[in-house]
């Protein structure tokens, strides 16, 4: 899967990082390659599936490729 980031340094010079298709994933980082960083973290926590619907037998999870 592949994801658009912006890159913006911010006027404290961090880098930030955010994800428009990903509503309030955002992340920073001291340099640009810890900004990538920590937004791939984020964008990794923001897609995981809640474990409550894993957990209940009614639901089916499953894992599709884009």
């Amino acid at each position: 899967m592949k994801i658009k980031v912006i890159l913006e340094q911010g006027e404290d010079g961090y880098f930030v990082a955010y994800c428009p298709s990903l509503k309030s994933c955002w992340s920073q980082g001291r340099t640009e390659e810890e900004a990538l960083k920590n937004i791939r973290e984020a964008i990794e926590l923001y897609l995981e599936p809640d474990e409550k619907l894993i957990e209940d037998s009614k639901h089916k999870v499953y894992e599709v490729a884009i």
